[in-house]
């Protein structure tokens, strides 16, 4: 869309999809009051991406160099396996995998930041790692990625590209025409035939030979077969590589395969496992927060409990005052009625 601005696409497709809607319906309004009716109408073409297409959105957005690596190494696998390169392939395959799971963690990170990003056992992050595979096999899926503007999410069922191998048969027919071509060296001339008779169809004599015609064609007879053995053990050669080279290339995509199964697993269960601690935390809080306020409830009736304890000393210490002062007062009652006696 080369009437809307790019700024513009990378904040919107930067934006999570339940706020995507307003943000363009903003972005078409202040096209319209800048009086450009056709930006206008472009913004409001585009389309609200799934959560998961959005992850992928905020990857590319946010750190281009990181997608920039995984379209690199999508061009090497692609190479390496038109090419039955198997120990390369190997070699890219674990580097994929690590690839695509520092990718998937680097996503974690980002939703995180993002206050309207779903709780982070609820991403999609499965999908996000599909979508990253296709993504080295699909040369229009990776295009999406590094743009930034996926509206879903991609699945690919294999892995790579799967092109038929570009054998070129060498037959030595190319040697044997430079052998029967007229007035090249070891051709008719050094055949002792003249070159106006080659491939004239007219039997000559042989210049200063004195060998028979059939034994010239018998030798030609015997160079051909030769050759043609000689092409199809080379043919025989080169197939039998270019098939142990499959076989390792299929064994190898069986094996990322399942490694890929086996990823896939491992992070649904350790999102299941996510959700369950996040359940307990949510009811550990919730029974902190009862606690502490049961807590502040027992710190209140032991401080109106001090207060009260403090008062009834007090009182206590009034009314011994008051005693000691009572039993004063007798004893001088009675030395006064002892001196009256």
């Amino acid at each position: 869309m080369p009437d809307v601005p790019a700024e513009v696409i990378r904040r919107l497709y930067a934006t999570p999809p339940e706020k995507f809607v307003a943000a363009r319906d903003a972005a078409v309004a202040q096209a319209r009051e800048a009086g450009d009716p056709r930006t206008a109408r472009e913004i409001g073409r585009l389309r609200r991406p799934t959560v998961a297409a959005w992850l992928v959105n905020l990857l590319a957005i946010r750190r281009p160099e990181l997608v920039a690596d995984l379209t690199r190494l999508a061009e090497s696998l692609r190479a390496a396996q038109r090419d039955l390169r198997g120990g390369e392939l190997r070699e890219l395959s674990a580097q994929r995998r690590a690839v695509v799971g520092a990718l998937v963690a680097e996503v974690r990170r980002l939703a995180a930041a993002e206050p309207a990003a779903p709780p982070a056992g609820k991403l999609p992050l499965g999908e996000v790692e599909a979508t990253l595979n296709a993504a080295l096999s699909d040369t229009e899926v990776a295009e999406q990625v590094r743009t930034g503007r996926l509206l879903r999410s991609s699945h690919y069922a294999g892995f790579g590209e799967v092109p038929r191998p570009q054998l070129r048969l060498v037959t030595g027919g190319e040697e044997k025409h430079r052998a029967g071509k007229p007035g090249t060296p070891g051709g008719a001339a050094r055949s002792g035939v003249p070159t106006e008779a080659v491939g004239s169809g007219v039997p000559t004599e042989p210049v200063g030979s004195g060998v028979p015609d059939g034994a010239a064609a018998e030798r030609a007879e015997a160079r051909r077969a030769r050759e043609a053995r000689a092409a199809r053990a080379e043919r025989a050669k080169r197939r039998r590589t270019a098939t142990r080279e499959l076989e390792k290339a299929r064994a190898e995509l069986g094996r990322a395969e399942t490694d890929l199964s086996g990823a896939g697993r491992a992070e649904r269960d350790g999102a299941a496992t996510l959700d369950r601690i996040e359940t307990e935390l949510a009811e550990l809080e919730r029974r902190r927060a009862v606690a502490e306020q049961e807590l502040s409830r027992a710190r209140l009736a032991r401080r109106g409990a001090e207060r009260a304890v403090t008062a009834a000393r007090r009182r206590a210490g009034e009314v011994e005052a008051v005693l000691e002062a009572l039993d004063a007062e007798e004893g001088d009652a009675e030395v006064g009625d002892e001196r009256a006696d």
